[in-house]
């Protein structure tokens, strides 16, 4: 099942790509579509290193990281603990586990469509 799952995301993340408004100037819409899909995957790549170097990893929070520094200013907002479902909750979920298939789908995503928006902008120039 999760097979069929990770195609359906697939096929949406290139769909979405697609979709994405892209203004490019003589006929360059090609490379800017080959440089969104590249950046996409290139996000999926770098999230997991960027949580993990965050100080967000499979043993917990790394004392003195970015990561611990966000903890405990969401466990004083949240009067002594972290909320479950909070930013740190979830990035401390993603460094033990990794990222599941949805938020692959969404990081490749955002990934390549900023790089289509830079590029569509970069091209007005």
């Amino acid at each position: 099942m999760s097979f069929v799952s990770g195609k359906y995301t697939a096929i949406f993340f290139v769909l979405l790509l697609v979709g994405t408004p892209v203004r490019a100037s003589d006929g360059d819409g090609f490379w800017t579509f080959v440089g969104a899909v590249a950046a996409g995957a290139g996000a999926v790549v770098a999230a997991p290193v960027v949580i993990t170097a965050a100080g967000f990893t499979g043993a917990g929070i790394s004392a003195g990281s970015v990561g611990a520094s966000l903890m405990s200013a969401s466990a004083i907002a949240n009067g002594g603990g972290v909320a479950a479902g909070s930013v740190v909750a979830t990035l401390q979920s993603m460094g033990a586990v990794g990222l599941g298939v949805g938020a692959k789908a969404a990081v490749g995503t955002a990934g390549g469509a900023a790089y289509a928006a830079w590029k569509g902008r970069s091209s007005d120039d």
